[in-house]
């Protein structure tokens, strides 16, 4: 038997790393570059992180659509050729901001005006709607990487095996945040942060030249053998015994039909509480190590700390792909029921979000590695509910699903990310006054917003668990 399959599973672990990595250095060089340049406060750097949310929400609602549509090789291209172009563009922000203020000549004065003047707040508005605009391209661009990645999947692997393999791919996801403090402070403290973004975009140019020779159908394919093509529809022969379920797997369900399913709900649900939690820590994790500790993520603590954390990420969510598996194969369960046991037990790495703070107090490794646990548990469970879609949606439909329940998690991200903007300026301002659980000013702002990831998974979970209670396929008629 051939092992094509895992080859194209390495290719998509690389298209969600520069995927990652794209998203990553905004806010690598938030803190250190941007802000000053700009003139930023919390509050800016929240809007531009709840908007990019929003925007690929937006476009994640049409892009599995379009994936299906279009087709995996040619949807696939297209996403990351938009999502690369949209990354090199947040370099010209600086440049294209000095045309619309008056008495700004150049990039370099742009930090040296004077922060809290007039000149300052209308740098900071029109770099925010620069950025904003880049920030959608790249948005429009990236929603299209897990709905076409998640139908390969679906696509090349047996259902037995697609956790494990969208965990593998999914790992794609630490492994860019975890490159990320290496690479990217570096390149922006070397070369500038507009070279950052145009280097790292780059990357998804290269990935494109692979991708155009690399894949096909598994029925069309000349790296496929008769083994490995039947390894791969091994479900097929039950499914083909009812006519009516096999015809459902070419039939493509309309956009506003996929609404009227339960199981449809159940993937919402699950996306739009937890989704929100990642983002949050990918976009403020470096911000707030140096709030908190005063950490630069150009500093070698900074790196230290950061890579630690998407290190823990990285080796304990693969093994929560295989997890699944252990259950379906040494124990007999069914692969839905196994998935949402698997989940379950996510659900409780979260929970360690409470201790973060608290912990913090003695040492900043504390944090670190509790939110590279809670960073594991989302990843564990991002696979497992992801293979959810391909267990219970015929393949046809596999992808507008995933851009469904992808939108769904970005309104999710753009409601903590927007929040957490807002009650960190206001908690900065208020100091002493603002109190919770012990905490004063902005380390109370992030003990509110820690107390709502830890929770949000067993919320998720519940809500999936009523909506669908067991295994039911849907079938098109």
């Amino acid at each position: 038997m051939s092992n094509w399959r895992w080859w194209l599973c390495s290719l998509l672990f690389v298209a969600t790393t520069v995927n990652y990595l794209d998203r990553q250095v905004l806010s690598l060089t938030y803190e250190e570059f941007i802000k000053p340049e700009f003139h930023w406060t919390d509050d800016h750097y929240g809007t531009i992180t709840s908007f990019f949310s929003i925007f690929y929400a937006i476009a994640c609602l049409f892009a599995g659509k379009f994936v299906d549509w279009m087709g995996t090789k040619k949807g696939y291209l297209i996403a990351i050729f938009v999502w690369s172009a949209g990354a090199c563009l947040h370099a010209l922000c600086g440049w294209a901001t000095t045309f619309f203020v008056d008495g700004v000549d150049s990039v370099a004065a742009l930090r040296a005006v004077e922060a809290g003047s007039n000149a300052a707040l209308a740098i900071a508005t029109v770099s925010v709607y620069l950025f904003l605009l880049c920030r959608g391209i790249l948005a429009l661009g990236e929603a299209g990487n897990f709905p076409a990645a998640i139908k390969v999947t679906a696509e090349y692997f047996p259902k037995k095996d697609r956790a494990f393999a969208t965990s593998l791919f999914n790992a794609g996801a630490s492994v860019g945040a975890l490159a990320a403090p290496l690479c990217i402070p570096v390149l922006a403290k070397s070369f500038g942060w507009e070279m950052a973004f145009i280097i790292i975009g780059a990357l998804g140019f290269i990935w494109m030249f692979f991708w155009q020779f690399m894949y096909d159908k598994p029925e069309e394919s000349k790296h496929v053998n008769e083994g490995e093509l039947e390894y791969i529809h091994q479900d097929d022969a039950a499914e083909q015994a009812s006519a009516k379920t096999a015809a459902s797997e070419e039939t493509s369900i309309p956009m506003l039909k996929c609404f009227t399913y339960r199981q449809t709900w159940s993937f919402i649900t699950g996306k739009f509480f937890t989704d929100g939690v990642w983002w949050f820590f990918l976009f403020w994790a470096p911000s707030y190590f140096q709030n908190q500790f005063g950490y630069k993520a150009s500093s070698g603590m900074g790196q230290a700390l950061i890579f630690t954390l998407y290190a823990i990420v990285t080796v304990l969510s693969i093994f929560g792909g295989y997890l699944p598996k252990l259950f379906v194969v040494k124990k007999g369960m069914e692969p839905y029921s196994g998935r949402m046991l698997s989940m379950l037990i996510f659900t409780f790495f979260p929970l360690f979000a409470l201790f973060a703070q608290p912990l913090g107090a003695s040492s900043a490794w504390w944090p670190a590695i509790i939110i590279g646990l809670v960073g594991a548990g989302h990843q564990a469970w991002s696979a497992n509910i992801f293979s959810t879609v391909g267990d219970m949606f015929p393949k046809s439909a596999i992808a507008t699903i995933t851009g469904i329940g992808s939108m769904a998690g970005g309104c999710g991200s753009f409601l903590i990310n927007k929040v957490s903007g807002n009650l960190f300026t206001y908690a900065e301002e208020q100091g002493s006054a603002f109190q919770f659980m012990g905490f004063e000013g902005k380390p109370a702002g992030y003990m509110i917003i820690f107390c709502v990831c830890a929770v949000a998974y067993l919320i998720g979970w519940s809500v999936m668990k009523l909506l669908v209670p067991k295994y039911k396929p849907v079938v098109i008629k």
